[in-house]
């Protein structure tokens, strides 16, 4: 028994979870086609006005039946009154049960062949008479409101109503009764509506099936008139969606001349546009790359020869007056500026020209931290901040390019400097199975809605206004963005004003895997769960 149950149960609930599922897919279906929504609409209305009509017409057929049976039955029952009024009038008293009878046959005798109607009459005066009925006619189909009505009436009032024909051996049937007085005598005739229940039947069963036929039909008709409309626009979305994905030689076919073909032709012209617009853009992108990188080259040679002339000056300038000397110390520091420009406009310009290579080798990154730490603790030490480290005990090896993670890492480091505001900076390295990553935090003027999305656009600036102190060159988070992407990593920020920015550089602990997390989290712990950061800019993801 147990056994049965159990069985049971699994077949309940794996009818419910096919159930759940086709109704789950329906309605996935149903909102996200317009055809199926305006389709499913139309056979909702449809039937719904379909059934109404229905009804009605329904009413209006069953209602015309029964008035014309109730007109045929009085007529009947006007004509038996007259041959009972003749024929009571010569009846004795001794006779009246057999005259009755007599009386009730004849009436009967003329309903034809096929007895339209039975019979009943009956004495008032004599109670314990049952009166008599035609055909096996059971007195009690007479109901007692209808009796009771006759004895209110004047004589020769006519009465109605429906109600069961019962028969002595056989199953009732519906019937309209009409009776009246002839005296002290009720005569009634009784018609049974077999004839009209079937013509009801069989016009409801037409009309159901002309209803479903129309509906059919008309969902039949929505789903082809809009099919002519949906096909076209989801010919243009895909063609947008492979024009998006970068096929710009997508068109789409125009066939007439009707909105739909001025919309194919729209699409085409626009496309057509936009190619020879991208086009236009990447030549010039090529030229502007190509510019650069060949002014770049071209200023080594001069700066380089700049260089040992201002070498040279600077070296003496303890014999120049003071103004010279100044001088010579101001063109220093320039051309150290300049070379930092030019040698990240000549990295950009590789990376751009897809020249850029990794030199990959395994290195624990918690060594390239703390040299990059090492590098601009002067610079910390002047904007008084304080740098606190959080490494963990064990080593975070990682295959990667020295140079360019420590690059990185000096970005990272200088940018929160500069904007860290004399607080602390915090800087968490992390390792898993599969990825190391380090995190830049400083407690500065943040980051705007929306600008971690540009922090890594060449050039960029969050203030304008702000002046600079470390000289920077305004690519420096540009070209780190580059060499994190150039070792299938990523580089992240987030921000809120006031409240300070995190920088996460997650990197594959093996040359060439793919990344599909990072050991430490974006948003800063010490971050309030309850507060709605800002989102940050996951690149390579």
């Amino acid at each position: 028994m147990k056994a049965w149950k159990r069985r049971i149960r699994r077949a309940l609930g794996t009818l419910r979870r096919v159930l759940r599922g086709g109704l789950r897919r329906a309605y996935t279906r149903w909102r996200r086609s317009i055809q199926v929504r305006i389709v499913t609409t139309t056979l909702v209305i449809s039937a719904a006005a379909v059934a109404l009509l229905g009804v009605f017409l329904m009413q209006q057929i069953t209602t015309a039946l029964l008035d014309a049976k109730e007109k045929t039955a009085v007529l009947q029952l006007d004509e038996g009154l007259g041959i009972a009024q003749s024929e009571l009038s010569r009846t004795g008293v001794d006779d009246t049960e057999t005259k009755l009878e007599d009386i009730a046959n004849q009436l009967k005798a003329r309903s034809g062949t096929f007895g339209l109607y039975e019979v009943y009459i009956r004495d008032t005066d004599d109670p314990l008479s049952g009166g008599f009925a035609t055909n096996e006619l059971r007195s009690d189909s007479i109901p007692k409101r209808l009796r009771d009505q006759l004895q209110k009436d004047v004589n020769g009032t006519r009465e109605r109503t429906y109600g069961e024909l019962s028969y002595i051996g056989h199953n009732p049937v519906a019937g309209l009764i009409v009776g009246a007085r002839v005296g002290r005598f009720e005569l009634y005739y009784l018609f049974p509506l077999t004839q009209e229940q079937q013509t009801i039947t069989e016009v409801q069963r037409t009309l159901v099936g002309v209803s479903a036929g129309l509906v059919l039909l008309l969902a039949a008709i929505a789903s082809l008139v809009t099919r002519q409309v949906v096909i076209p626009v989801r010919l243009a979305a895909q063609a947008a969606e492979r024009l998006a994905a970068g096929r710009l030689e997508e068109r789409m076919k125009v066939r007439g001349e009707d909105d739909l073909a001025l919309l194919a032709a729209s699409f085409n012209g626009m496309a057509a546009t936009l190619q020879e617009k991208l086009a236009a853009l990447e030549g010039l992108s090529q030229v502007q790359r190509l510019f650069v990188s060949d002014v770049s080259h071209e200023l080594r040679t001069p700066l380089t020869t700049i260089r040992i002339a201002a070498d040279m000056l600077y070296e003496h300038r303890e014999d120049f007056e003071a103004s010279v000397n100044r001088s010579a110390e101001l063109l220093q520091s320039q051309l150290e500026r300049f070379e930092s420009l030019l040698a990240d406009l000549l990295e950009i310009s590789r990376h751009d020209a897809g020249a850029a290579t990794l030199d990959a080798e395994s290195v624990d990154l918690r060594d390239l931290v703390l040299r990059a730490v090492g590098d601009i603790e002067d610079l910390a030490e002047r904007k008084d901040s304080k740098l606190l480290l959080q490494l963990p005990g064990e080593p975070c090896m990682a295959e990667v390019d020295r140079r360019r993670v420590e690059r990185i890492l000096r970005n990272l480091l200088v940018n929160a400097v500069e904007h860290g505001e004399g607080e602390d900076l915090v800087v968490t390295v992390a390792a898993d199975r599969d990825a190391v990553a380090v995190a830049v935090r400083d407690h500065g003027v943040g980051l705007k809605p929306g600008e971690a999305q540009m922090v890594f656009d060449r050039f960029w600036r969050a203030d304008p206004a702000r002046a600079r102190t470390t000289g920077g060159t305004g690519l420096g988070l540009s070209i780190s963005r580059e060499d994190a992407q150039l070792h299938g990593g990523w580089l992240q920020a987030w921000g809120e004003p006031g409240v300070g920015s995190q920088f996460r550089l997650s990197l594959p602990r093996v040359a060439g895997e793919e990344l599909r997390g990072s050991p430490l989290p974006l948003v800063p712990p010490d971050v309030e769960l309850t507060r709605a950061p800002f989102a940050g800019l996951e690149l390579g993801e």
